[in-house]
């Protein structure tokens, strides 16, 4: 499947990519791509070993005459995010990815494509198995489990790497090289709320709010863009004047990725249903304007529905006071950074929220590039959900990646970025959970840096890379590897 990518250039790059699309790896279940780069390793003559989590590493040795170059590491992640378009069928545990080209941007056929982290993989497998390449030590690092937990950068082995120097392939912004990055954690929210049976004076109402683009919970979230959980919470509150009770909620698929869809049902006094399909249709309207054409997609639909078996819809109180606490808890960019202009220091993304016969679970992600500002925001969370009796865990957290504006790889990375392209690159810190905050906690002598080619709608089913950028990615890092070893 996708034989069109060999057609592509850089063409190793592109026939790596490939065999990615066709292999599943959602995350979580990256073994059989492991076991298939063991294979291929053993192929191209090169050793390999995995730590205790499960993380892979594929060394090759330096071009003969370059043993004395300090050793490099090349890493990536092997796990994608599996989001499908609603109503496309798709087994992200057996299903390969589409792809196709459209106006110069390679696509997916309903999901994401995996580019992210897909394309540094294959970039990072080219090189290994590129035969006029010259080059010092090399280590492949492909981690696991980045994009639900980072699990494989937190478990890694330590004293396992030997490299003095690490390239993280996992930026995606052509032009531009990240030093520091923002850590965070997850924030989880349990709850076992009271509920009442559904009285004979009370019908039931569908919520769908749908059609928003969503994106990345870091790369994005300071753009124009809904919250569908934010959105239809508010619709929620609007609806408390009708006596409205929560009975069920479902809200988001992953705690990284803004949610685009948020489905509820209510339960209402029948002689209200009528007040509350013009609330609605008014709030729809109003949502609509406020969101323009930043999330000009929007729709809200509210649909009577039938009673199916036993049905009890939270009391009254323990709705409100829900719905009140969703109101109120952090969404979107709390702080914007006063040392590192026009980046996002402070921000959470409302992920994952249900809620099922009384059940209510919530899982947040806090970003910082202040470690101590995540705590903070946690602390809001177990503050404020604490007074619903609700249990609240802070899980999965990683440290932020201190910037090194004067590091050595940084200026060998701006030279060539120089002599190739003939620019500067812009040097950035990014909002998002770059593995190498982690890889410099247990590695802290690793001079490091991160760059890739351009994409787009990372973490939703418009995931895009463009095409022309990741021939001048493929030739920056070629370049660099070379000069590495040249001049050292």
């Amino acid at each position: 499947m996708n034989e069109h990518l060999d057609a592509l250039t850089p063409t190793l790059v592109w026939q790596h990519f490939r065999t990615l699309c066709n292999t599943p790896r959602p995350s979580g279940h990256e073994a059989q791509l492991v076991e298939l780069l063991e294979a291929w390793a053993e192929t191209q003559g090169m050793t390999h070993d995995r730590d205790a989590f499960g993380n892979l590493r594929l060394c090759k040795s330096a071009t003969p005459g370059y043993e004395h170059v300090p050793g490099l590491i090349l890493q990536g992640h092997l796990d994608m995010v599996a989001q499908a378009n609603a109503g496309h069928a798709h087994d992200f545990q057996r299903d390969p990815i589409a792809t196709y080209v459209a106006d110069g941007w390679l696509h997916a056929e309903g999901t994401t494509l995996g580019a992210d982290n897909g394309l540094g993989v294959a970039a990072i497998l080219a090189l290994l198995e590129d035969p006029e390449l010259t080059h010092g030590p090399l280590e492949a690092l492909f981690t696991l489990e980045e994009e639900t937990s980072m699990g494989g950068a937190l478990h890694l082995a330590e004293n396992w790497l030997e490299g003095e120097r690490l390239l993280n392939l996992d930026s995606e912004d052509h032009g531009e090289v990240f030093i520091g990055c923002a850590g965070g954690a997850d924030v989880v929210v349990n709850a076992q709320l009271p509920s009442a049976a559904l009285r004979d004076d009370e019908c039931l109402l569908r919520l769908s709010l749908t059609g928003l683009k969503g994106g990345h919970s870091g790369l994005d979230i300071h753009q124009p863009l809904g919250n569908a959980n934010r959105l239809l919470v508010r619709v929620l509150r609007s609806l408390e004047d009708v006596d409205a009770r929560l009975l069920s909620y479902q809200g988001g698929t992953l705690r990284n990725a803004i949610p685009r869809e948020a489905f509820a049902d209510i339960a209402l006094p029948v002689d209200e249903q009528q007040e509350a399909l013009a609330i609605v249709k008014e709030l729809t309207q109003t949502l609509q304007r406020e969101l323009g054409s930043g999330d000009e997609g929007m729709r809200l639909v509210a649909e009577p529905i039938s009673p199916s078996g036993d049905v009890e819809p939270l009391t009254l109180d323990a709705s409100t006071m829900l719905v009140a606490a969703l109101h109120a808890a952090p969404c979107g960019v709390e702080r914007m950074s006063a040392d590192v202009p026009g980046v996002v220091e402070t921000s959470n993304n409302l992920g994952v929220v249900s809620l099922d016969k009384g059940r209510f679970h919530l899982c947040a992600l806090v970003r910082s590039l202040h470690d101590s500002a995540v705590v903070a925001m946690a602390d809001r969370f177990k503050a404020l959900f604490g007074l619903i009796g609700a249990r609240v865990n802070v899980e999965h957290g990683y440290p932020g990646w201190v910037p090194n504006p004067d590091g050595d790889l940084l200026k060998r990375f701006k030279a060539c970025h120089q002599s190739l392209l003939g620019k500067q690159p812009a040097v950035k810190v990014i909002h998002a959970g770059l593995e190498c905050g982690i890889l410099g906690s247990k590695y802290p002598h690793l001079d490091m840096l991160s760059f890739g080619p351009t994409i787009r709608g990372a973490h939703s089913p418009d995931e895009r890379v463009e095409l022309a950028t990741v021939d001048e990615f493929w030739g920056l890092l070629r370049a660099l590897v070379e000069d590495l070893a040249h001049n050292s």
